[in-house]
């Protein structure tokens, strides 16, 4: 995997209102921390870093971060959203020793769920439960993403966490348990589609059987002249 690159500054002047004269310098302020260095406030290009958050790469992989004349090995550890503007507020940036185990979000990419027996056989819907899922590993396993081979999921059944086929070298963290990661359901509409032709054949079936039924005795109706008969009596 090739290495991402990103040039930062040292910020200078600290609190609300230097940020937010950064922010409107076109900059974005930020910071990166970690190691046995202080934490250093720095400042980035805003469209740059906007550019550069649409790569999904960007949020799981060791990044290279030029700082003056040095480059140093970084991860993203957060990203601070203005509320209804596509606006970065601050980043955070951690640095990264080539020797320690890191924990890091990394994509699930799934694949072949067209070829699945619930998707051919089944016409189920599978149902994405996680989108990323949480490793740790040495920064040089860190994979970009994790596939997720769904070819084998049958109806009515889970891909668990333990199911997934990880990169030597990496571990999913899951304290104790065993988290589903996709599901393969058959709508609703499918299972009530099935059930109304058998309801509607046993319905033809009982039919005929109430129609061989003989027809019950009616007593015969007395005719005018007969009541009139009566009263004379």
């Amino acid at each position: 995997m090739a290495s991402i690159e990103f040039t930062a500054f040292p910020r200078e002047g600290e609190g609300r209102g230097a940020a937010r004269r950064l922010r409107l310098s076109g900059k974005a302020p930020g910071i990166v921390y970690g190691g046995t260095v202080a934490p250093t406030p720095i400042e980035l290009d805003h469209n740059a870093l906007v550019h550069a958050l649409r790569n999904e790469a960007f949020h799981a992989s060791i990044l290279t971060m030029k700082l003056g004349d040095a480059a140093q090995k970084v991860l993203l550890r957060d990203v601070q959203m203005h509320p209804y503007r596509p606006q970065v507020l601050h980043v955070d940036f951690q640095r990264v020793d080539e020797n320690k185990k890191i924990h890091m979000k990394v994509p699930l990419h799934f694949t072949k769920a067209e070829l699945s027996p619930a998707v051919k056989l089944g016409g189920a819907v599978v149902n994405h439960v996680m989108n990323e899922i949480d490793v740790v590993c040495l920064p040089k396993d860190l994979p970009e993403f994790i596939e997720v081979d769904l070819s084998a999921l049958e109806t009515g059944h889970a891909f668990k966490s333990s199911d997934l086929r990880l990169p030597q070298g990496v571990a999913v963290v899951t304290h104790g348990k065993d988290p589903v990661v996709a599901t393969a359901v058959v709508p609703k509409a499918i299972v009530e589609t099935e059930e109304v032709p058998a309801e509607g054949a046993a319905a033809a079936v009982a039919a005929p059987v109430a129609e061989a039924k003989p027809a019950e005795a009616k007593a015969p109706e007395a005719k005018a002249g007969d009541k009139k008969d009566e009263k004379k009596k």
